[in-house]
């Protein structure tokens, strides 16, 4: 047999709770003779006897209170699956995977970030996946991942959709013992005072763009950077520079995980050096209600509200 129709069932609960077709009739603002050829057919569809007729009224039989109870719960949870697809489609609930770095994870604008987005969509499964940008990236393209924030620029990738969130400043991270250690850490430094520096790196392939914008300012400086040691992550930089290894320069967030063993510098402003954060997504995502009520929180962030 066919699965009634939701109508169907509808109609006969209402029947059932009114105790009579008249009633019922009155209460769907239908004609009763329509109604008497739903439940007929409704009867039909099951091939049992649903009600008792009475001259009074009608009363289920023992198949029509089974049905009932069957009925009001069917009823309930076609009322919660079209709830459930409003909220989908306003990006209330589903899941998102959000990717980001080591260093904007850092960066007070995205933990905050994804703090209200969690107040704001509870009902939407958030997952948190960190890798280096060019992995991420990567994972955008494969859709493993559906927003990434990224500290590279995008070139090549047409499937790609990248916006700039911000832009920081950066840091020169020195061991304690360093002679420039000693500066005042709010006088701007020179680049050019690192020319015969020992440098640890982000390795390149995990932060291509951090990677190149630093080599690129110690070129205009008038210097190749002697890179000693490349680490997997801006966090190990640090770690490498607190051991003595030699000197980095990391993105200003990062100075929230500095310790005793280093101190941070602020670089002069001709070394126009800066650290970019980018959020990147799939081009073809736009029709994502959640992707795109995450987009609009962070531009909501952004502008302040």
């Amino acid at each position: 047999m066919s699965i009634p129709d939701l109508r169907k069932l509808h109609a006969f609960v209402t029947v059932v709770e009114q105790g009579s077709i008249s009633a019922a009739a009155e209460r769907l603002f239908i004609q009763q003779p329509p109604l008497s050829r739903l439940l007929q057919g409704l009867e039909a569809d099951f091939g049992v006897a649903l009600l008792y007729r009475q001259p009074r009224g009608v009363v289920p039989t023992d198949a029509g209170k089974v049905l009932l109870e069957e009925s009001r719960e069917l009823l309930a949870r076609a009322d919660r699956l079209e709830a459930a697809m409003q909220r989908a489609a306003q990006g209330k609930q589903g899941s998102i995977t959000i990717g980001f770095t080591s260093s904007s994870a850092l960066h007070a604008f995205v933990p905050e970030l994804l703090r209200r987005y969690r107040e704001l969509y509870p009902s939407v499964t958030t997952l948190l996946e960190e890798a280096g940008s060019g992995e991420l990236l990567q994972a955008v393209v494969a859709q493993r991942v559906d927003v990434a924030f990224v500290r590279m620029p995008v070139h090549g990738m047409p499937e790609l959709t990248v916006e700039r969130v911000l832009q920081e400043p950066m840091r020169v991270a020195l061991p304690a013992r360093h002679p420039l250690a000693g500066l005042p850490p709010d006088e701007p430094i020179s680049l050019k005072l690192l020319a015969n520096e020992s440098f640890v790196l982000y390795r390149r392939p995990a932060g291509q763009g951090l990677y190149d914008a630093i080599l690129a300012a110690c070129f205009r400086a008038g210097f190749s950077p002697k890179i000693v040691q490349e680490a997997p992550r801006l966090t190990s930089c640090l770690s490498l520079v607190g051991a003595g290894l030699g000197v980095s320069i990391v993105p200003e967030s990062m100075t929230r995980l500095g310790g005793e063993g280093m101190v941070f510098l602020k670089l002069s402003p001709q070394a126009q050096l800066s650290a970019p954060l980018y959020l990147a997504r799939r081009e073809d995502v736009r029709s994502s209600a959640i992707i795109n009520a995450f987009c609009r929180l962070v531009k909501a962030k952004l502008a302040g509200d």
